[in-house]
């Protein structure tokens, strides 16, 4: 039996590193986003562009993968928004909107994906961030919604075990993504062009570097495939080059 996989936020970044590695791998793949799939979406896959913050389309979202399989055998929460600003700054609209994308996004794509994901015996991975547990200035509603995701994958372990679902976390570091590219511009590593400030990222981490997207979507997978991680669930998986383990007054 062919494995399905649906994972959202799939045309850039870390997304579009997690569709190809499990394609390449012989899953079928249902990508999701509101940004147009650049390049080819793998043949025997379905590309559904959504926007996951809207529950209407969300609805739409399960009724097309319902059309397309019978099973998922792994839910891939990758799609993220951010908003870096000083919280005095954000806007109730700005946290509403990171909250619906980040947050609640994952319980209503968990709640519609359950009757697929109960026949599949599938893997819940919540795409999460370092920022749940350790965070930095100007980037509070991003953070509490990371966090709020560590707290729901704990009680999705739990509620899912019954059904032979896990649920499992990942928490990526800095990674070079669209999404990070864009939050270097709050300043907080630097104000010379882009490389200088990857670079100065790169510095704080103890492997010296930035993360690329694949080494996030082997992670993924990892926790994902009932074969490698089947005795894991409830858990927050740090991928982060050794940036949290330092500590800030060294």
């Amino acid at each position: 039996m062919t494995n399905t996989v649906l994972i959202t936020g799939a045309a850039g970044g870390i997304g579009a590193a997690a569709v190809n590695l499990f394609a390449k791998n012989g899953w079928r793949v249902i990508g999701v986003d509101r940004a147009d799939y650049g390049g080819g979406f793998p043949a025997r896959g379905l590309f559904i562009r959504a926007d996951i913050s809207h529950p209407e389309e969300m609805q739409s979202i399960f009724e097309k993968a319902r059309d397309f399989t019978d099973s998922l055998e792994a839910l891939v929460n990758n799609a993220a928004m951010q908003v870096a600003k000083p919280l005095i700054e954000t806007t109730v609209e700005e946290w509403d909107a990171v909250m619906q994308a980040n947050l609640r996004s994952v319980f209503l794509g968990v709640k519609l994906a359950y009757p697929l994901l109960k026949t599949g015996s599938g893997a819940i991975v919540n795409v999460s961030s370092v920022h749940a547990i350790q965070t930095s200035a100007n980037i509070a509603a991003y953070a509490a919604s990371k966090g709020g995701m560590l707290a729901l994958t704990r009680a999705m372990a739990i509620e899912f075990a019954p059904d032979n679902i896990r649920a499992n976390a990942i928490l990526p570091g800095a990674v070079d993504t669209p999404m990070l590219r864009a939050g270097l511009g709050r300043g907080h590593d630097g104000h010379g062009d882009m490389r200088e400030r990857l670079d100065n990222l790169a510095r704080k981490t103890v492997n010296g570097r930035v993360g690329q997207p694949a080494e996030i979507a082997h992670a993924i997978y990892f926790l994902a495939d009932n074969e490698q991680s089947s005795f894991m669930t409830g858990q927050a998986l740090v991928v982060d080059g050794g940036a949290t383990a330092r500590l800030s007054t060294e």
